[in-house]
Order: structure tokens, then C-alpha cells, then sequence
């Protein structure tokens, strides 16, 4: 009888962790989509952590309602509209995976720690072994920051996209325009052609805005504060001062997308420059020992083989 329960307990155990892998095998193959203003779909990953543990979000938002985490609040919202997961998650929700995720991922983070540093033999294994507290607090630490830090990392790989494709829509949108098409049709025509990337859906979102009755002016300025690059905020502001004065649309894009593209020049420039910079360490750490080892071992082979 004890030989059958046994039997059937480890049966369902077994089918209790195949189905939690599978569910996490799910996750990580799973995409996350939010629908733009036109309709069209457009793809956004989140870790596989943080998709698990967003549906138990609601579950701590309640306590999440202090007047004293509004200011918080509305700096990850910011963040989080930038970024374009504003439909994803909310700011209640990031500040309760903030939460979340350290007491997930810490535990399972210093189990594997438990496991593999007492097997680490030498040296190496008896000095991790003696500071495992602090790969402990190290493990702590990192799971506390990862949320902040994945979502500064999504913001700055937005922007680097908007970088890369302002100064071809300039170009584009300018040319549009002194061919004879108005601003809106210019917009319109590149959007319709281009494929999806971060800054073209901010334009689908602007058409759509317009669509709905706002003036050209307010959508492109509201798409300024969404972006909040300081690239864009540059053009929106030459636009509307253009729309302002009265002057002409395609001698502002024409200045725009020359400055853009200048600006892009000088980014290139400048990591260039800082190519060197950052080699040096990997040159000093790395090439360096096994350039003089090469060069000097036979030397010092041949001085040890003459002395003894």
C-alpha cells in the first residue's frame, strides 16, 4: 500500500513540474501585441519572468494607491509610454512587479548559488564557498534592479530606433513635399510604404489623432512628449513654429533632415572616436598576455633550460 502511495505521489509530482514547464515553455514562446491606431499589430517582448508574473499584478495594485507613489507613478508612466508599453502594463502594475520579481527571482538565484558554488573545486571554489553571502546580497540586489533596468534598456533601444529611421521619413516627407503634396498626404503615403518600426507607429498614431479631430499642430506636439527624444522634440518644435509664421513646410524639412543627418553624422563620429577607448582593457586583459607569452616564452624557455 505505502509502495503505491509512494508510486502515485511521485506520479503527480512529475506531472505537476511537467505542467509548470510547459506553461513556462509557453510563456517564453508567447509575443506580446498591441494594436496600433490603424489597426495593425505590433510585437512587444517582455522577459519570461515578468510575463508570468503579470496577471498576479492586480493582486497588489490595491495596496499600490498611496497619494505618496503618484509622483512615482507618473515618471513610469512617462517611461513606459516612451518605451511603448503603455498598453502592455500600467505604472500600478511595473511597481508591483517591482515587487514580484525580487521575491521570485531572488530564491531561485541563490538555490542555484546553494547548488553550483559547493561543487566548484580549488581556489576558486573555496573563496566562493566562504563569501557566498556575498553573492547572496549581489543576487538580492540585481533581482531588485532588473525591472528598472529592463525598462531603461526598452527606452533607450526605442530611441536608438527613432535615431536611425528620423532622417530617412525627413527626406522622405520632404521630398513628398516639394513635389507637390500636401503635409498630411506626404505623411500619409509614408506610413502606407514604410514597414513598422518604433517611429512609424508614433505617425499612425499622430494620422489617427488628426483623424479624430485634433489639429496637426497638438498631435505632433502630444507625439513629442511621447517620444520624449530630444531629436524629435527639435522637429516638432520647428514645425509648429513653421505652422506658426506661416512659412514653408518643405524649407523647415529640408533644414530638419540636413541637421538630422548631421547629427547622425556626429554619433557615428563620436563612437568611433570611443572604439579605442573601449578596446583597451579587452587589448590589455586578453591580446597583450598572450602576444608577449608567444613572443617571450621561448626566451624564457631557453634562459631556465641554460641556468638549470
Amino acid at each position: 500500500m505505502a509502495t503505491m502511495l509512494n508510486i502515485l505521489l511521485a506520479t503527480l509530482w512529475g506531472v505537476s513540474i511537467a505542467g509548470i514547464t510547459w506553461c513556462c515553455l509557453q510563456a517564453a514562446r508567447s509575443i506580446t501585441f498591441v494594436t496600433l491606431a490603424d489597426g495593425q499589430k505590433a510585437e512587444r517582448r517582455l522577459p519570461i519572468i515578468m510575463r508570468l508574473l503579470l496577471p498576479l499584478t492586480p493582486n497588489l495594485t490595491l495596496w499600490l494607491t498611496s497619494p505618496r507613489l503618484n509622483r512615482e507613478k507618473k515618471r513610469i508612466d512617462r517611461k513606459l509610454i516612451a518605451a511603448g508599453f503603455e498598453e502592455v502594463m500600467t505604472s500600478s502594475d511595473f511597481l508591483a512587479l517591482r515587487i514580484l520579481v525580487p521575491l521570485v527571482m531572488a530564491p531561485v538565484l541563490m538555490a542555484l548559488l546553494w547548488t553550483i558554488v559547493p561543487g566548484i573545486h580549488g581556489k576558486i571554489g573555496v573563496f566562493l564557498t566562504n563569501k557566498l553571502w556575498l553573492l547572496h546580497i549581489t543576487v538580492i540586489l540585481l533581482a531588485i534592479l532588473y525591472p528598472a533596468s529592463w525598462l531603461q534598456k526598452e527606452l533607450v533601444n526605442r530611441h536608438k530606433n527613432i535615431e536611425r529611421s528620423l532622417p530617412f521619413i525627413l527626406d522622405l516627407l520632404t521630398l513628398s513635399v516639394e513635389a507637390g503634396m500636401d503635409f498630411m498626404s506626404g505623411l500619409q503615403r509614408i506610413v502606407d510604404k514604410r514597414r513598422l518600426d518604433p517611429l512609424c507607429e508614433e505617425l499612425i498614431r499622430v494620422l489617427r489623432e488628426i483623424q479624430l479631430g485634433k489639429t496637426r499642430r497638438q498631435a505632433i506636439q502630444n507625439m513629442a512628449i511621447r517620444i520624449a527624444h530630444p531629436d524629435v522634440i527639435s522637429v516638432t518644435n520647428a514645425l509648429v513654429q513653421a505652422d506658426e509664421m506661416g512659412a514653408s513646410i518643405g524649407k523647415t524639412l529640408r533644414i530638419q533632415a540636413d541637421q538630422m543627418r548631421m547629427k547622425r553624422f556626429q554619433r557615428a563620429e563620436k563612437m568611433a572616436y570611443e572604439a579605442p577607448v573601449k578596446m583597451l582593457f579587452p587589448l590589455i586583459a586578453f591580446i597583450f598576455p598572450a602576444v608577449f607569452l608567444v613572443l617571450l616564452g621561448p626566451v624564457f624557455y631557453q634562459m631556465t633550460q641554460r641556468l638549470y
